[in-house]
């Protein structure tokens, strides 16, 4: 099935615009409805703008996404909000009045992807009930996200993403010993949740021409996010009954894998293997080490560890760290230092990646800005709008709805809508 093909639905025009939208990418030709705020959502549909989606932020006229308002600042420009609003265009709409509500349903009949991270039965409130939305748009693809999913006792509670680290056990294997659970240091159960729901709008876009047509329902929440990456730390204890401790900085299997001392800084050494391990200990001039019992395989290294560490560590701590980096790299075997993110930016390698992109605001302030992680045939999801302004393409959007001139005009002097001028002088 062809991006918003359903026959009831069609805009001529603004089936052209769509197109031209992130040209050449894979989701060119889709339009996204992203009635998302906070971080969850906006996350996934940044994504999806990446990848060439249209994406079409729908805000309340009354202040917009509540990150706006969150610091830090830039000026009058939120930061967070920055962080996850690229690749977007802003509509700002009047959610209470009747011809807003109209407006976002004629929206949704018109998209192929609905986004929103309202709590389970509030999109149903506000006119767009999914049953009567899949009714008028088959193909439509309606992605939820929530704290804590749609059924058991708190699906209707608030969630946030520490509050998700906490009851998915993340805290309590992070941090230096179990009587210190420790957040990480940026939300990634809001982050993990949008990636999970990106890749369940993908599929479901991939899958409609075999579903008949018919969109599906996608969802995820923080909770199930923050379970899903337990990986085998959840695992372990499923299957063994053994509840995972914190290990700080070393590796929970594997041994030497950490962060050691030398003689300048920190330094993150990853032996995964026996040939590795060889390597290593002739790198640091201790070939002893690779005979001694308590050294020769990874189980008994791992059973071992402290004093392991302590002996490494006599050894590193007689040349500067990146010395060691460079040698251990040459090797094979994985190292890095640990940066702070101003030496993160200004590496050779992340700069190579050409990972920061300056863009131009609406106001024409610039804004370096972080791009998305992905590369389509070997060239990277550059940053091709930046995030919006409240209500920047509202005049826009609702034009690629056919109203006319002096439809968006009354909508703006009555309140419904806020709009910002478009180029060529009308109001």
């Amino acid at each position: 099935m062809t991006p918003n093909d359903t026959a009831d639905n069609a805009l001529p025009d603004a089936g052209v615009a769509r197109a031209a939208v992130g040209a050449g990418l894979p989701l060119a030709g889709f339009t996204v409805m992203d009635l998302s705020r906070a971080l969850a959502g906006p996350y996934c549909t940044a994504l999806l703008g990446d990848l060439g989606a249209d994406v079409i932020k729908v805000e309340s006229a009354k202040g917009g996404d509540s990150t706006r308002s969150w610091p830090p600042f830039e000026d009058e420009h939120s930061l967070y909000f920055d962080s996850t609003n690229r690749n977007k265009r802003s509509i700002a709409v009047d959610f209470y009045a009747e011809a807003g509500r109209t407006l976002l349903w004629d929206l949704a009949v018109s998209a192929d992807v609905l986004v929103e991270n309202f709590r389970p039965g509030v999109l149903a409130t506000m006119g767009l009930d999914p049953e009567a939305l899949r009714e008028a748009n088959p193909g439509l693809v309606i992605a939820s996200v929530s704290g804590f999913g749609t059924t058991g006792p708190l699906a209707q509670a608030a969630g946030l993403d520490q509050v998700a680290q906490g009851m998915s056990g993340l805290m309590s294997v992070t941090g230096p010993d179990a009587e210190s659970p420790t957040r990480v240091g940026v939300p990634v159960m809001d982050l993990y949740a949008g990636v999970f729901t990106a890749v369940g709008i993908c599929a479901s876009l991939a899958g409609r021409a075999g579903n008949g047509g018919q969109g599906h329902g996608v969802g995820t929440s923080l909770l199930e996010a923050g379970l899903a990456v337990s990986a085998f730390q959840g695992q372990n204890y499923l299957s063994t009954g053994a509840v995972p401790v914190p290990q700080g900085n070393d590796h929970p299997v594997l041994s030497p894998y950490g962060v050691f001392q030398t003689a300048d800084i920190p330094a993150i050494i990853a032996v995964g293997n026996q040939a590795h391990w060889a390597k290593f200990c002739a790198i640091i001039g201790a070939p002893e080490l690779k005979e001694d019992p308590r050294f020769a395989v990874g189980r008994s290294r791992s059973e071992h560890r402290a004093e392991l560490t302590e002996l490494i560590e006599q050894k590193l701590v007689h040349r500067p760290g990146l010395e060691w980096i460079e040698a251990f790299r040459a090797a094979g075997i994985p190292t890095g230092p640990i940066y702070t993110y101003e030496q993160a930016f200004e590496d050779p390698q992340v700069q190579a990646l050409d990972m920061v992109q300056t863009v131009t605001r609406t106001d024409g302030s610039a804004l370096p800005l972080l791009r998305g992680p992905l590369s389509i045939n070997g060239t990277a999801t550059g940053v091709r709008k930046a995030p919006p302004a409240l209500g920047e393409d509202t005049w826009a959007v609702l034009e690629g709805l056919g109203l006319d001139e002096g439809q968006i005009a009354g909508l703006v002097e009555a309140g419904i809508v806020q709009a910002h001028p478009p180029a060529g002088g009308r109001p």
